[in-house]
């Protein structure tokens, strides 16, 4: 073997071992994330939605009011922005909502949450100081949605899709609280 190869080959098992520690040290790679990654999918017909998120756990904590603070914007997740896609214009409280990528906010109040469907996307879901990263300017829309108290309290904060009744809804629930966005899919006309 040529000395280039050789030194070219343990360069690059320095900088592969530097990585490897790095990822290790800084990254934390092989833990278990305290809020894992989801991705939540309806498809029906031609029509698909999806939302990424990421899903902290209650672990005995109060939520909504102290963890979450009610009248402040929550990055609606833990982790990188909440993310929602849809390949279909969607009437939204009677609000059209145009295909597209937005990012995903609210508002929690005691009795109701403000839902924002912002068009930037964002890196990460808070800044430096922990605040949330959303610019107001490019809110697409935000809509009201009443609370619905649970009897049981949820451990895991979910996301779903709610088709069951042929009424769309996107869901968000956590503790004991619950919230319904209901969506209507804008048909084409068939060509």
């Amino acid at each position: 073997m040529n000395t280039f190869l050789k030194w070219t080959l343990i360069v690059l098992s320095v900088i592969a071992l530097g990585l490897f520690i790095y990822a290790i040290a800084f990254e934390d790679i092989f833990s278990k994330r305290l809020s894992p990654k989801d991705t939540v999918k309806f498809e029906l017909n031609d029509t698909k939605l999806e939302v990424f998120y990421n899903r902290p756990y209650k672990k005995g904590r109060e939520i909504f009011g102290a963890l979450v603070p009610f009248n402040e914007v929550w990055r609606t997740g833990a982790n990188e922005a909440t993310t929602f896609t849809t390949n279909k214009d969607l009437i939204i409280e009677d609000i059209v909502l145009t295909k597209g990528e937005y990012t995903l906010w609210t508002i929690p109040h005691d009795s109701s949450w403000t839902v924002i469907f912002n068009t930037k996307q964002y890196p990460w879901g808070v800044d430096e100081q922990m605040r949330p990263m959303r610019e107001p300017q490019f809110d697409f829309l935000d809509i009201e949605e009443p609370v619905q108290p649970l009897n049981k309290s949820v451990e895991q904060f979910t996301i779903a899709f709610d088709n069951t009744t042929d009424d769309l809804k996107m869901t968000l629930v956590w503790d004991k609280t619950k919230i319904e966005v209901p969506m209507e899919v804008v048909e084409t006309p068939q060509e």
